[in-house]
C-alpha cells in the first residue's frame, strides 16, 4: 500500500515566486536592521499583511508546515480585518458593501489552499484596466 499524504513541494519552492520584487525590498530592510524575520512575520500577519508574510517567510528558517500555517493565518486576519471594515462601513453609510465580503472569503479559499499545500492565485488586488479588454 502507498502512503495517503501527499508529498508537498517545499514552501520556497511553491510560492516563492509570488513574491514581488518591492517585497525582497521590505525583507532587505528587516534583515538591515537586525530584525528576526519570523517574529517580523508573525507582526505582519496579525496585521493582515499575507504578501509581507510571504516574503519574510521565503528568507526565513522554519518548517514549511509552520511557514504554511503562518501564512495561512495572515490570509484569515486579512479576512477578519475586511469583514470587520466592511460591517463598520455598512453601519455608518446605511448599506451594505459586497465585494469587501468577497475579497474575504477569497482570502479564506487562499487560507484553506495553503493549509493543503495547493497552489493559491498571485492575490494582485490592482483592477484592470479598461483599455486592456
Amino acid at each position: 500500500m502507498s502512503d495517503a499524504t501527499p508529498t508537498l513541494p517545499p514552501f520556497n519552492e511553491q510560492y516563492g515566486s509570488l513574491v514581488k520584487a518591492a517585497f525582497h525590498a521590505y525583507v532587505a530592510q528587516a534583515r538591515a536592521a537586525g530584525d528576526d524575520l519570523l517574529a517580523r512575520a508573525q507582526a505582519d500577519a496579525e496585521r493582515g499583511k499575507p504578501d509581507l508574510v510571504l516574503a519574510l517567510l521565503c528568507a526565513s528558517d522554519g518548517t514549511d508546515a509552520a511557514k504554511r500555517e503562518l501564512l495561512a493565518h495572515a490570509f484569515e486576519r486579512r479576512a477578519d480585518l475586511a469583514e470587520q471594515a466592511a460591517a463598520a462601513l455598512s453601519a455608518e453609510h446605511s448599506r451594505p458593501f459586497p465585494l469587501i465580503g468577497l475579497e474575504a472569503r477569497k482570502d479564506r479559499t487562499m487560507a484553506r489552499q495553503v493549509r493543503q499545500g495547493r497552489m493559491i492565485r498571485p492575490y494582485a488586488r490592482a483592477p484592470k484596466p479598461i483599455g486592456s479588454l
